[in-house]
């Protein structure tokens, strides 16, 4: 068995939610909603929370998390997570690490356990995917696409619709879902790597490895969870909606 540990980045900064990892649900913070779906994953090793806050740091310490500090300057999650890694004592025996978002409090463990399968099968990056049924999604620049090869790799994410309709839709548009699994030295190679041109124009980090010709393999998950990213407090209000209605 490989040894994978999932990291949590939870950054206090957030130009429409300052704090929002901290934000109440139901008598938790958020980012503790996240770190106990996490623990339920059964292939992972541990769970730790990757933080640039004492407030976070504290908040974890005090639910029974591992929280590590980084500097609140890293330019995105996917540093603050290998520079968590990084800290750690036992750092040279982790696998694969997976990056999992601390503003998905609905996260379906089942979705973790997908990306696990895959490392384990080799794959170096994996993420995850399903399909849009709402077409008002299709035009939607926050809700990022991914088109597939016939073996489930990436071909291109975009912010607008992919593939264009020219013809009678015969394939299924796919929203990405941010979580992302990486063998550890994958992950130590990617992080240096600096913004490419279709990064910066579509402002989606992942097409770095696409321009390096690496391939992500996708996973189109079976969760039939409600995934709801919280960016905004209209957004954790229906969170608690959900939450509680389970």
């Amino acid at each position: 068995m490989i040894k994978i540990l999932g990291v949590i980045p939870a950054r206090w900064s957030s130009s429409r939610f300052p704090g929002k990892p901290l934000a109440d649900i139901n008598g938790k913070p958020m980012i503790q909603h996240v770190y106990e779906r996490a623990k339920m994953a059964k292939s992972l090793t541990d769970v730790i929370i990757a933080t640039d806050n004492e407030k976070i740091l504290n908040a974890a310490k005090n639910f029974g998390a591992e929280a590590i500090m980084t500097p609140s300057e890293l330019p995105n999650g996917t540093t603050r997570v290998e520079m968590a890694v990084r800290k750690l004592n036992d750092a040279e025996n982790i696998d694969a690490v997976i990056n999992i978002q601390g503003d998905e409090p609905l996260l379906d463990p089942l979705m973790i356990e997908e990306v696990c399968e895959e490392l384990r099968a080799g794959e170096n990056c994996v993420t995850l995917c399903n399909e849009i049924k709402n077409e008002q999604e299709f035009s939607n620049p926050n809700i990022v696409k991914v088109v597939l090869s016939q073996n489930n790799y990436a071909l291109y994410f975009s912010r607008s619709i992919i593939p264009y309709e020219r013809n009678k839709r015969i394939s299924p548009v796919y929203q990405h879902i941010g979580i992302y699994g990486y063998k550890y030295e994958f992950l130590k190679k990617y992080i240096t790597w600096p913004d490419t041109n279709l990064s910066q124009t579509e402002s989606l980090e992942q097409l770095k490895i696409l321009e390096h010709d690496y391939k992500i393999k996708v996973v189109i998950t079976k969760s039939k969870s409600h995934s709801i990213g919280v960016d905004t407090p209209e957004d954790l209000e229906a969170v608690k909606k959900i939450i509680i209605a389970f």
